[in-house]
C-alpha cells in the first residue's frame, strides 16, 4: 500500500547559546531564508521575519525572540525539531520559559533582589536565565536600566508588561504636557491633556474648571470616557517620581521651578516615553535636550619665543566657550555652574544645557590651574581622559566637536616628532663599537637614550634578527662612557642565549668588563666595578638578594615574555629590581596574553598601566572578550610612546634580507597510523563528558600530545624501539619525507634546521640520517649544557655539519644560525609565535641565503586542522592579542570536530 502523499516538511535545528546570551540556529537545508521565514511567520515584532539576524548561514535570534517564536503558534506546513540532544534541551527551554513570559502573571514570579532579578516560575535554571535575560533586553531596548525597575514592578503587575505604548483607547490619548515660562513669569507649568486621536490639537479645561472632578471638566463628546482618562493619568503619576501629585480626581495642573522642571527632564521624561506615554514639550527644548556647551582650549608653553618646546616646560591653557554661537565669557560660565544653572537665556533663544557636562569642565579647568601640567605629562597622557582622546580625534565631522583641544605650533610640530618615533637628539656613537649601526639601529639607540634621560622606561620589541642586540650594547657603552654610570647595568636572559650576549659583547665592545654571573661555580658577590653584569632569568631568581642590594645603572630583560606570568615568584622578584632605567627586549612582546604585555611595563614603568585588576577591566575583558576595537585602539595609543617596534618587512628599513619561501609539505597517515588515530580519538572522546573542566583540559592536552606523537611516528606513540631505518621509513610518510629532504639538501651542499618538540622524534630523525645519508646530526635540547651548546652553533655557523636538529622550545630563541638556507618545522606548535621565533634564528640579518621554510602536515589530522586556525590566530598575534588556552576552552561540539579524522 503507497504512503499518503505528505505536504509538511520538516527542518532540524542545532541550536548553540553565544557567550553574549544571543542564540545561533543553523540546518542542513540549503536555503536559509526558507526555514527563518517559516519560523518568523507569525513573528510581529520582528516583521515576520524581515528585522531577523543572518550571519554565515547562521540566525542569530535573541532570548525573547526564541521564547516568542517557539512557544506560539508555528507554521501549518512546516516543523522544526532538534538535531541533537542539546538542540532538543534548548527546544524545550524555549516553549517553557515562552511560557512564562507570555503569561500575565510573569511579574507576579520576578523579584528584585540586590540589583538582581529572581525568577521563582516552576522553571530549570537556565530557563530562568533567559527570562532574566529577556528581561533585561526589553529595557534596553525602552533605554531603561535595572535601576529604574523598583519603581516600574507595580507599573508592570498591572498590566504594564510587555512595554508598548500605554494609549489603548481607539478615540482618545492622555498626555503630559510641559509648558515653558511666559515673559511675565519665570515659572513652567506641567498639566494632563488629551486630544482626539485624529486630531493634534490638545485640549485641557478651562480655567474655572481646573478644579472640577474630570467627568464634570470633559466635553460631552468625551464624558462617557472619563474613567480611561483617569486611570491613564493615575499610571502616568505612579511612576512620576519628581512631582508631588496629590490631587489626581482632576485634571492635574502645577507650576513647577526651573531646578523641578530639570529634575523631571533627568529622573522621569526618559522612563515615561519609554513606557509609551505621550509627553508633550516645547519644540525648542526637544531639539536641545541633548545639547552641550562647546568648550575650546588651546595649550602653550610660557616660553612662547622659543622655536621647540620643552619636555619638562610648564603648559598654559586659554579657554573659550560658545552655546549655539553665542560667545560667552570665562565669568559668565563660572556663574553658571556655581549657580547650576540648567536652562539659560542666551540672545533670544532659550537653551537647555547640561549642568554635569559644564561641571566636568570646570573641573578640568581646575586640575590644569592647580596641577601645572607639562609637555610630557600630556605626550605621554599622564592627564585627563578628555584632553587625551581629543589629541587623538583624527576624524573629520560634520559638525564641531563638544570639547576642542589645540596646541601652538612648537607644542604640535614636538608631540608629532614623539609620537612617529622621529627627531629625537642624535646620539653620538661610541668609536669603541667595533661595527656600524645602520639608520633604524640609530634611531634605537637615539631612542632608549632619550627615554633614559627622559626617565622613562622603554620596551625595543623589533622583529627578530634585526639587532636588538647591538642597539643596547651601543646604548651601554654611551652610557658607560658619559660618565654618569656609578653602578654596573644589568642583562637578564633566558640561558640559551646566555653564550650569545657574552660573545656579541666581547665581539663589540671589548672595552667593556662584563661580568657572567652563572654556573654552579659562580661567586655570590656581584663585581661592582664591572660594566655589565650578564645572568639568566633562574640565577636572579636564586640570587635575588644579592641582586636587589645594587640600584643598577640600568637594568635590561632579554626575551621579556620570561616574565610574562605576574604570579609566579621569578616574576614578582625580577619587578621587583632597581635601576636607573628599566629596558624590555623582546620580539613578540604579546606574544600569547595581554597579561604579558601588563607584566613588562610593570617592569619597564611600574604603576603606568595601573594594578593588573584595573587592567583586566579596562582592557583585557573588552579586548579578548568583546575584541573591542576602540579599546585596541585605546591601549596602543597608551602603549606607544614606551615601545618600539620594526619588522622586517618595513620597506624603510632597508635590510638587505633575502625573500623567505614558506611552504606546507602535506603527508598521509599509513593504514596503521589512521588506525591508532582513530582508536585514540575514541577513547578519549569517550572520556570527556565524565570529566570536570580542569580534568577535561588535562586529558585533552595529554591527548594533543599523543595526537603529534603519532603524526610523526606510531613508534613514538607505542614507545617502541626503533627498528631499521627502511622499516621505520615505511611506516610513517611524514619521516621519510623529512629524511629524504634533508639528505636532498645535504648532498646540494646546503644546510637545515629541523626544529621539533619532541625529543623521541629528534632522536629517531638522529637515527634515520645516519643510517641513510651517513649525515651526523647534532640535537640540541634543552638539558644540554651551555658549553657543548655554544660549541655547536659556531661549528653549524662554520658548516661542520649539514644537519642541525633542535628542540623547538630551547632552540627556538636567541640562537643565530644563518648559515642554513632551509628550516624544517616536523610538527607544529599551537601558537604561532613560536615556530615565527624558530625560523627566525635562520632568516635574520647576517642571512646571504634564500630561506626555504618546510612546515609538514599530515593530512586530514588535527595537524591540518590546528595549520588553519593558526593563520587565524596569527592574525589575532599581530592585532594585539593571543590566547594561549585556545585549544582547551573550544566546546565540546569545536573539539570533536577539530579531532575527527577527515581522510
Amino acid at each position: 500500500m503507497n504512503k499518503p502523499l505528505s505536504i509538511t516538511k520538516e527542518f532540524s535545528l542545532y541550536i548553540e547559546q553565544a557567550a553574549n546570551g544571543s542564540f545561533l540556529l543553523s540546518t542542513n537545508a540549503a536555503s536559509i531564508q526558507e526555514w527563518v521565514e517559516a519560523l518568523y511567520l507569525n513573528h510581529r515584532e520582528s516583521f515576520f521575519g524581515l528585522n531577523a539576524q543572518i550571519e554565515d548561514n547562521v540566525l542569530v535570534a535573541s532570548p525573547v525572540e526564541v521564547m516568542e517564536i517557539f512557544s506560539s503558534e508555528g507554521h501549518p506546513f512546516i516543523t522544526f525539531s532538534a538535531a541533537n540532544e542539546s538542540a532538543q534541551e534548548w527546544l524545550t527551554t524555549f516553549k517553557e520559559a515562552g511560557g512564562v513570559w507570555s503569561s500575565p502573571d510573569l511579574w507576579n514570579t520576578v523579584e528584585l533582589k540586590e540589583n538582581n532579578l529572581e525568577v521563582s516560575a516552576p522553571l530549570e535554571e537556565r530557563g530562568k536565565q533567559l527570562v532574566q535575560h529577556a528581561i533585561q533586553q526589553k529595557l534596553f531596548q525602552a533605554g531603561l536600566t535595572m535601576e529604574d525597575l523598583p519603581a516600574l514592578i507595580p507599573f508592570f503587575q498591572q498590566g504594564g508588561w510587555p512595554i508598548k505604548s500605554q494609549s489603548t483607547h481607539p478615540n482618545l490619548l492622555v498626555a503630559l504636557r510641559l509648558s515653558e515660562p511666559d515673559e511675565a513669569d519665570d515659572t513652567w507649568l506641567i498639566e494632563t491633556v488629551v486630544r482626539g486621536k485624529k486630531s493634534s490639537v490638545y485640549w485641557t479645561p478651562a480655567y474655572r474648571k481646573k478644579t472640577s472632578p474630570i467627568k464634570e471638566a470633559l466635553p460631552d463628546k468625551w464624558r462617557d470616557h472619563s474613567t480611561y482618562i483617569e486611570e491613564t493619568q493615575d499610571k502616568i503619576f505612579s511612576l512620576v517620581s519628581s512631582i508631588d501629585a496629590v490631587e489626581l480626581s482632576t485634571f492635574f495642573s502645577s507650576p513647577l521651578t526651573d531646578e523641578e522642571v530639570r529634575v523631571f527632564l533627568r529622573d522621569d521624561l526618559i522612563k515615561l516615553q519609554a513606557l509609551g506615554f505621550e509627553i508633550v514639550l516645547p519644540s525648542w527644548l526637544k531639539s536641545l535636550k541633548e545639547s552641550k556647551m562647546k568648550v575650546k582650549t588651546i595649550a602653550k608653553t610660557a616660553n612662547t619665543y622659543k622655536t621647540a618646546a620643552g619636555l619638562n616646560e610648564i603648559l598654559q591653557f586659554n579657554w573659550n566657550f560658545s552655546l549655539n554661537g553665542h560667545e560667552i565669557s570665562a565669568d559668565e560660565f563660572q556663574k553658571m555652574v556655581n549657580e547650576n544653572r540648567s536652562y539659560i537665556q542666551a540672545g533670544n533663544e532659550w537653551f537647555r544645557i547640561d549642568a554635569a557636562w559644564m561641571q566636568q569642565i570646570r573641573k578640568l579647568m581646575k586640575q590644569s590651574e592647580d596641577e601645572n601640567w607639562t609637555v610630557k605629562e600630556l605626550l605621554f597622557r599622564e592627564i585627563p581622559e578628555e584632553i587625551a582622546l581629543a589629541i587623538d580625534d583624527d576624524e573629520q565631522s560634520d559638525e564641531d566637536p563638544l570639547f576642542q583641544f589645540e596646541m601652538q605650533q612648537s607644542l604640535k610640530v614636538l608631540m608629532e616628532q614623539l609620537s612617529e618615533k622621529k627627531g629625537y637628539p642624535t646620539v653620538d656613537v661610541s668609536s669603541n663599537l667595533l661595527t656600524s649601526l645602520r639608520p633604524y639601529q640609530q634611531l634605537g639607540l637615539d631612542w632608549l637614550v632619550f627615554m633614559r634621560n627622559e626617565k622613562f622606561g622603554a620596551c625595543l620589541a623589533d622583529d627578530m634578527g634585526l639587532g636588538k642586540t647591538v642597539q643596547l650594547i651601543a646604548y651601554l657603552l654611551h652610557v658607560h662612557e658619559s660618565g654618569e654610570q656609578k653602578t654596573p647595568s644589568l642583562i637578564i636572559c633566558p640561558t640559551s642565549v646566555l653564550g650569545n650576549w657574552q660573545k656579541e659583547l666581547a665581539k663589540f665592545a671589548p672595552s667593556l668588563t662584563v661580568q657572567t654571573h652563572y654556573g654552579t661555580a659562580r661567586t655570590r658577590e656581584i663585581d661592582k666595578e664591572a660594566d655589565v653584569v650578564i645572568t639568566t632569568f633562574g640565577t636572579a631568581m636564586q640570587d635575588i638578594e644579592a641582586l636587589q642590594e645594587i640600584e643598577w645603572s640600568s637594568i635590561t630583560l632579554d626575551e621579556a615574555q620570561n616574565i610574562k606570568n605576574m604570579h609566579t615568584k621569578q616574576s614578582r622578584a625580577i619587578r621587583k629590581l632597581i635601576g636607573k632605567h628599566h629596558i624590555a627586549l623582546t620580539g613578540t612582546p604579546v606574544e600569547n596574553r595581554l597579561s604579558e604585555l601588563w607584566s613588562i611595563f610593570d617592569f619597564i614603568h611600574k604603576g603606568y598601566l595601573g594594578s593588573f585588576r584595573k587592567f583586566q577591566e579596562n582592557y583585557i575583558a573588552p579586548i579578548e572578550r568583546d575584541n573591542s576595537d576602540s579599546v585596541k585602539h585605546k591601549l596602543r595609543v597608551k602603549i606607544q610612546p614606551f615601545l618600539l617596534r620594526r619588522t622586517k618587512q618595513d620597506p624603510e628599513l632597508l635590510l638587505n634580507l633575502p625573500e623567505k619561501l614558506e611552504q606546507r609539505e602535506y603527508c598521509g597517515l599509513t593504514t596503521e597510523q589512521a588506525a591508532l588515530y582513530e582508536s585514540l580519538i575514541q577513547e578519549t572522546v569517550s572520556k570527556l563528558d565524565t570529566l570536570s573542566g580542569f580534568e577535561k583540559k588535562g586529558l585533552i592536552l595529554k591527548m594533543l600530545s599523543k595526537l603529534k606523537q603519532l603524526c610523526n611516528h606510531p613508534a613514538l606513540y607505542l614507545k617502541e624501539p626503533f627498528d631499521d631505518a627502511d622499516d621505520m621509513l615505511e611506516r610513517s610518510e611524514k619521516l621519510a619525507r623529512i629524511v629524504t629532504l634533508a639528505g636532498e639538501i645535504a648532498a646540494r651542499g646546503e644546510q637545515c634546521l629541523i626544529f621539533t618538540q619532541y625529543i623521541g622524534m629528534g632522536h629517531l630523525l638522529q637515527h634515520c640520517l645516519t643510517e641513510l645519508f651517513q649525515i651526523d646530526a647534532p640535537f640540541l635540547t634543552g638539558s644540554m649544557p651551555k658549553n657543548q651548546r655554544d660549541h655547536l652553533v659556531e661549528a653549524f655557523q662554520a658548516k661542520e655539519f649539514p644537519v642541525f636538529l633542535l628542540s623547538l622550545k630551547a632552540g627556538g630563541t636567541g640562537l643565530n644560525l644563518t648559515a642554513a638556507s632551509h628550516v624544517l618545522h616536523a610538527d607544529r606548535w599551537w601558537n604561532p609565535a613560536v615556530e615565527n621565533q624558530a625560523t627566525d634564528r635562520a632568516y635574520r640579518i647576517g642571512q646571504t641565503n634564500f630561506v626555504h621554510v618546510h612546515k609538514f602536515i599530515t593530512i586530514g589530522t588535527i595537524e591540518e586542522k590546528i595549520d588553519k586556525l593558526l593563520e587565524e590566530k596569527q592574525a589575532l598575534s599581530e592585532e594585539l592579542i593571543h590566547s594561549s588556552q585556545w585549544i582547551t576552552e573550544m566546546s565540546d561540539a569545536d573539539l570533536k570536530d577539530l579531532l575527527t579524522l577527515s581522510i
